[in-house]
């Protein structure tokens, strides 16, 4: 099992907080994101892990990882970004997003999954979307699981509460299989629309596509994809507000109704 953490944001919408530094050098509670990330992937037994850098990627130094760079941020998004790196995709794989913190027992969790394509959701993410947002019907993203137990849609922001009973956390894990198909339905889509300026699926185009939409892409060609259940555990930092929402919930104490920091 290796681990792969997308880390070539910038993190405009950080503000003051990253002016200097990459979106996932961002400290918290005296540590970088990043370092929090590949401290607890280790932790569960992952030793195996690489970083695909970007904006400011000179900055981003961890110790004992293996680094790519993907020379076109700025131009492109997550997907384009993992398959920076994609010689690395050829076995098990862990695929994380850098501005994330979660506890071990969320990594564990995805561990334990048989399935070759596996999705990290919260089914308890209200409260904190609600104590994180203060209008959390302003953020919805759809994630719909049949009853069967595999998800049929997923990211799309025209959704209904229903549709948004759980949510992404933006951890995926991948079988070897899984692997396999995921790069058929990149490349296939890559060769249709790279150089297009069109929507693809909920993204601007096929080169700004997210995580999400080449999920939804692989369950749209029939592929399975199975939620990892998780109740809270994790923490998203992507605005000015959440960085000071989170300090301050660590300072009061509060903090452990939803993370708890060294878990």
């Amino acid at each position: 099992m290796k681990a792969i953490i997308l880390a070539a944001g910038e993190g405009k919408r950080l503000g003051k907080y990253t002016r200097n530094l990459p979106k996932c050098m961002l400290e918290f509670n005296g540590k970088p994101l990043i370092q929090r990330q590949v401290e607890t992937l280790r932790a569960c037994g992952i030793e195996n892990i690489i970083i695909v850098k970007g904006y400011m990627a000179d900055k981003i130094k961890i110790h004992g990882v293996k680094n790519y760079i993907n020379e076109d941020f700025a131009e492109t998004n997550m997907v384009d970004t993992l398959f920076t790196a994609e010689e690395e995709l050829n076995d098990d794989v862990l695929v994380c997003y850098s501005d994330i913190l979660y506890e071990k027992r969320v990594i564990k969790e995805a561990l334990k999954i048989k399935a070759d394509v596996g999705v990290v959701v919260d089914l308890d993410y209200w409260d904190y979307w609600k104590a994180r947002l203060g209008r959390p019907e302003e953020d919805m993203e759809s994630m719909v699981i049949d009853r069967d137990g595999k998800i049929v849609e997923l990211g799309s922001p025209k959704c209904c509460k229903e549709n948004a009973k759980a949510r992404y956390v933006g951890i995926i894990k991948f079988s070897k299989k899984g692997i396999e198909a995921l790069k058929k339905a990149y490349h296939k889509n890559k060769n249709k629309f790279f150089d297009k300026e069109q929507a693809w699926l909920n993204s601007k185009s096929f080169k700004k596509a997210y995580m999400t939409d080449i999920l939804q892409a692989l369950i749209n060609e029939g592929h399975n994809a199975h939620p990892i259940k998780i109740s809270r555990g994790w923490l998203e930092f992507d605005t000015v507000k959440d960085y000071d929402n989170y300090s301050n919930w660590l300072r009061e104490g509060t903090m452990k109704r939803f993370f708890e920091m060294d878990a």
